[in-house]
């Protein structure tokens, strides 16, 4: 459905020029959710719109259903308008003098399609129906709550029958139960039409939440594309495991027996070692999650650690200790707390949910 080749797109400033979108090449299949991830000033937002036509490429290919929307070589333009393309913002951009319904109705009345009048109403009602608004149609807009808004944007989206969807940011203005709500409605919708959706988000639980494949960008270019749990559970490097979640670290070196690094809390069955030279040095990631308290008669075997817990928080759902091994300091989470502030506690942490980065020394 979308296939983009080696874009290039830099603003200039005082100091020079700045790569917004550096050399990024993706193909998004039809029906896929992608979800385009990172932080403020990452080039999400450009690249969504160059997609769009609302931004101009300096360099690379665009293409969506095999149709050449950009290109600087043979050069190529295809107008926004003339795209097919449906696009959900960040703000609601809602006309507040128009009615739900009139909201969703006016593309169709005066956008590019030009839709026949008769399918006007049918077309609008469809989509309304489709976000569970058809029963406010006739509602002044203004009068909607902002979760309530976003869905008639994301109305006003289906309607026009795009054959994608570009979604920048669409849940940042809602709090954080609505966030949830109209999150969840998105992706059930994309899978119910079968669309083809490019959404972007900085938060990074949102984007495995609603992703069928996720790319992060930094500093304008893709760092690593994958399932969500292809970037949590294997990132491709130390930055990436850091962006989709908290970690431990540890730095270690590869000892001369198979699998094992030494590290500050003692040696470390790794099961991820595979390739890196012994004597290496290397940091080892261990999410909060796999720092599990264990029963204290179990027998000293690997990954068995003596810790002592420094303090406990209650978040509802999960319950996060800070504990001290020694001089180093690790995180646990769990769903119940494995022993008050100043207590012991053992935990066991799997070999193969320990990640291994080489750091490049000895």
């Amino acid at each position: 459905m979308l296939s983009v080749r080696g874009l290039y797109k830099r603003f200039s400033n005082g100091s020079g020029a700045i790569a917004a979108v550096d050399n990024v090449w993706l193909n998004v299949e039809p029906g896929e959710l992608f979800v385009l991830v990172g932080a403020s000033g990452s080039g999400k937002t450009t690249l969504l719109r160059c997609l769009a036509g609302l931004e101009v490429p300096d360099r690379g290919e665009v293409r969506i259903a095999g149709e050449l929307m950009s290109s600087d070589s043979p050069p190529a333009w295809v107008p926004p308008q003339r795209r097919r393309l449906g696009m959900v913002f960040q703000s609601y951009a809602v006309w507040p003098h128009l009615t739900v319904f009139e909201n969703v109705a006016l593309p169709l009345r005066e956008g590019a399609q030009h839709v026949d009048r008769r399918d006007v109403q049918r077309r609008a009602y469809q989509a309304l129906e489709l976000v569970e608004l058809a029963e406010l149609a006739q509602r002044p807009a203004t009068l909607l709550s902002g979760g309530q808004q976003q869905r008639v944007a994301l109305a006003r989206a289906i309607a026009v029958n795009a054959r994608m969807l570009l979604m920048d940011e669409p849940l940042s203005n809602l709090d954080a139960r609505l966030r949830q709500d109209v999150r969840d409605r998105i992706r059930d919708l994309a899978r119910q039409l079968g669309s083809t959706v490019v959404y972007v988000t900085h938060d990074q639980v949102e984007a495995m939440a609603i992703a069928d494949r996720v790319g992060l960008l930094r500093r304008g270019a893709l760092v690593q594309i994958g399932s969500p749990t292809d970037l949590y559970r294997h990132p491709c490097e130390p930055e990436v495991a850091d962006f989709f979640g908290q970690m431990n670290w540890l730095e270690g070196t590869v000892a001369h027996s198979s699998n094992t690094v030494e590290t500050s809390v003692g040696p470390l069955a790794v099961a991820r070692t595979t390739g890196i030279p012994s004597g290496n040095r290397v940091l080892l990631g261990i999410r909060p999650e796999c720092v599990v308290p264990v029963d204290g008669q179990l027998p000293c075997e690997p990954n068995v650690l003596d810790a002592r817990v420094i303090s406990v928080a209650f978040l509802g759902e999960q319950v996060v200790s800070q504990l001290a091994v020694g001089q180093q300091r690790l995180i646990s989470k769990t769903r119940l707390a494995p022993a008050p502030s100043g207590g012991c506690v053992r935990v066991a942490i799997d070999p193969t949910e320990i990640m291994a980065f080489p750091t490049g020394g000895r």
